[in-house]
């Protein structure tokens, strides 16, 4: 698996996975929507640790810039 994802992305993905985390255990959201949600936050923050997001390979997309993907590094 190749990583398809920058960072922005993988930041994000764990922001909503701790919201849904925060939301689920203070019981602001409960049932099926709050199990739904909280399922959802751990497929996000699954996929940002490991950095690789199966729907973007199905779309043939990334996130990551050219000179990522090349293994080109920023660093000076």
């Amino acid at each position: 698996m190749k990583p398809n994802m920058n960072s922005t992305d993988r930041m994000i993905r764990v922001f909503i996975a701790a919201l849904a985390a925060v939301l689920y255990f203070t019981q602001v959201l409960t049932g099926f929507w709050g199990i739904a949600f909280l399922a959802v936050g751990g497929i996000l923050l699954l996929t940002s640790m490991i950095n690789f997001c199966p729907i973007y390979y199905i779309l043939g997309m990334t996130t990551r810039k050219k000179a990522d993907r090349d293994g080109v590094s920023h660093q000076i």
